[in-house]
């Protein structure tokens, strides 16, 4: 009877909402990484650190993070998410904890923040989307996968002004009669608090029962296959391709992410941090926004999309550089559209790799596939460096990054026609 019907789905569609919710705020919570920018800034002078001191717990937490997406999501296939998710949680406030009872050592800063926190977050990070997409049918991978990863592209409009205010709340003046920010207790709080509510959260995130997967053609799923393992992902053509676009994709936003500040100072002075602000809000609009067109016109045609535009923007800026007549209103849209670029990719390829590699082994291949993210922040951060220190400007590397651009929107074309995995 259609009462019956209808009253047997409806339960199961408010199910997949909670859990995409639960998934969209861990994001929200693991994005205490972020708060590093502010810490940093903080660090006392008398723990004696060097700029490239206060650097390495921040590169070594991205770096380990995105090592830990493999083999969390290979356990997240087999285990769920659930657990996968509470060990998250459980690893990332321990690990903020360690690095605030360290009193002031680097080692337990690295070991802290760099480590323990670093694994928890790939722990989360790997089993948020899967868990939410599988409630969903194809025609909705993209919208729910940018969803689910919009909450850490969010995350620093939050965690920037909550570390500022612990930090402040806990400050103390020490036997110099220097006043020194609440570094080690603010670590304890930020880790307390992401324990408390990521594995709370981490209880509403499970995956369907089997009966309810939906398997109809969408056209984000251009070539629909069946699962695969990773072993014969890795031979296919399309997983390189995808790689390389993603390592592009991911270069040009890390490197903007990382000198976001700077970019702001010259026309907005005392206020750019506003630029990180707008960065993130660009950041999270531009996962939710590109997951939804991607299901409505494909993957393939997005990505073309999402790399012409960026490289239209990088442009932008190059000559952007030159000029000393640039408005803070114009510097804060070229911002928010480049964090916006950036963010598609984290949903554009979480839902390319369920479209083409299927469901089963998605935490797996994910992982994989993330390792070009991974790769990415650390190498184009440092050559930008590298290449100010040579130049004493951006310009070479803007070019650069739209020459990257260009080559990704050509290869976006290429993956239309690349043959899909043998069934």
């Amino acid at each position: 009877m259609p009462a019956s019907s209808d009253s047997s789905t409806t339960p199961l569609v408010l199910r997949g909402w909670i859990v995409t919710a639960a998934a969209t705020s861990i994001g929200l919570a693991l994005g205490n990484l972020y708060a590093w920018s502010v810490i940093k800034a903080s660090i006392p002078d008398a723990w004696a650190w060097s700029n490239a001191d206060k650097a390495l717990p921040y590169s070594a937490a991205c770096l380990v993070f995105a090592l830990t997406m493999i083999p969390a999501g290979w356990l997240q296939d087999r285990i769920g998410p659930r657990w996968i998710c509470t060990i998250g949680g459980l690893l990332t406030g321990l690990g903020c904890i360690v690095a605030g009872l360290g009193g002031g050592s680097l080692t337990a800063f690295v070991l802290g923040f760099g480590g323990l926190a670093g694994v928890g977050i790939g722990f989360g990070y790997s089993a948020m989307t899967p868990a939410a997409i599988k409630w969903f049918p194809p025609q909705r991978t993209g919208l729910i996968a940018g969803l689910v990863v919009a909450g850490f592209g969010l995350a620093p409009v939050y965690i920037a002004p909550l570390a500022t205010f612990l930090l402040t709340a806990f400050q103390r003046t020490n036997e110099s009669g220097v006043i020194e920010k609440g570094v080690p207790q603010t670590m304890i709080a930020l880790g307390l608090g992401v324990l408390v509510v990521v594995t709370g959260l981490a209880q509403l995130v499970r995956n369907p029962p089997r009966a309810t997967a939906v398997q109809t053609s969408s056209p984000g799923a251009e070539a629909q296959s069946k699962d695969l393992p990773w072993r014969d992902m890795l031979k296919t053509g399309r997983f390189w391709l995808l790689w390389v676009m993603y390592f592009c994709g991911s270069a040009a936003g890390l490197t903007f992410i990382s000198v976001a500040q700077d970019l702001g100072k010259r026309s907005l002075g005392e206020w750019a941090f506003l630029t990180v602000v707008v960065l993130a809000l660009g950041n999270a609009s531009g996962r939710i926004l590109a997951g939804s067109l991607s299901d409505r016109f494909g993957r393939a045609w997005t990505m073309f999309g999402e790399f012409a535009f960026q490289g239209i923007v990088v442009a932008t800026l190059y000559f952007l550089t030159s000029s000393t007549s640039t408005t803070w209103l114009f510097i804060l849209m070229v911002v928010f559209f480049l964090g916006m670029n950036y963010g598609s990719n984290l949903a554009l390829f979480p839902a390319a790799t369920k479209d083409f590699f299927g469901l089963r082994a998605f935490g797996m291949n994910y992982g994989l596939l993330f390792t070009a993210w991974g790769l990415a922040g650390l190498v184009m951060p440092w050559i930008n460096g590298l290449v100010v220190d040579l130049t004493g400007g951006n310009e070479v590397s803007y070019a650069i990054i739209v020459a990257m651009m260009a080559a990704s929107a050509f290869l976006a074309l290429i993956s239309r026609r690349t043959p899909p995995p043998a069934r």
